[in-house]
């Protein structure tokens, strides 16, 4: 199977929880569009479920193909979130961030009473840190922050390139709230959770691409099938 094929068959594991009238989270990235995808064609036979994307994409994606939305003001409470995840390390922690939409897919992945997540088996790492560390930042004091995280990431024995994500284009990257991504290449982070704390001291910076403690459970595909990685 080509990683395409893997991601599409963790996310088709992954809709075997979802259940007709559940509230459903959906992530963003290239795996979550495959679980959005799989649940149109649910939808389509039937499936009674109302979802929150956690992206522009995402929203106009499940749109198109006719999935019930609405958002977490008007449903604040959710049964189930999927999405997938940049890494996968020990004890279900994740690095998420890569497709831009860390923040608004952690507030949605909060409000569900569980986090499931999909990816292909290349995500799972001993140590988190190979795939750099994205960081939601306020344009306004970009450069104090920047120099804030680089100091918080020192005191934990950490230290690599902080770089401002661009497009493309060349232009600088935008999220959907507004801000832009510092992404840091620290290689290895021994100590996610302190690391997250510290990040989250920093007034600039909005949110980290640190989820600890959300994943109940991952579905992992490779050429040797699917497997489940359950909560230690």
């Amino acid at each position: 199977m080509t990683p395409d094929d893997m991601k599409r068959e963790a996310a088709r594991a992954a809709l075997t929880h979802v259940e007709s009238g559940m509230r459903l989270g959906l992530g963003h990235g290239s795996t979550a569009k495959h679980f959005v995808d799989l649940l149109g064609e649910k939808v389509k036979d039937g499936l009674s479920v109302l979802c929150v994307p956690a992206s522009e994409f995402t929203h106009d994606q499940a749109q198109g193909l006719g999935i019930p939305l609405a958002t977490l003001d008007e449903t604040p409470e959710l049964d189930l979130c999927v999405d997938g995840a940049d890494e996968i390390g020990p004890n279900l922690s994740l690095i998420k961030g890569g497709g831009g939409a860390l923040l608004r897919e952690k507030i949605v992945a909060a409000a569900a009473q569980a986090m499931i997540v999909i990816a292909d088996d290349s995500k799972v790492v001993p140590v988190l840190g190979r795939f750099p560390l994205p960081v939601e930042v306020i344009p306004f004091g970009f450069g104090a922050t920047r120099v804030a995280i680089e100091k918080a990431a020192a005191k934990l024995g950490l230290s690599g390139a902080l770089t401002l994500r661009t497009r493309p284009d060349g232009l600088v990257f935008v999220t959907d709230g507004g801000h832009h991504i510092l992404d840091c290449h620290f290689e290895k982070i021994p100590d996610p959770a302190a690391l997250a704390a510290g990040l989250s001291t920093i007034p600039g910076v909005v949110e980290h691409g640190l989820f600890l403690g959300y994943a109940k459970g991952a579905y992992v595909a490779g050429n040797a099938g699917i497997r489940f990685i359950g909560p230690a």
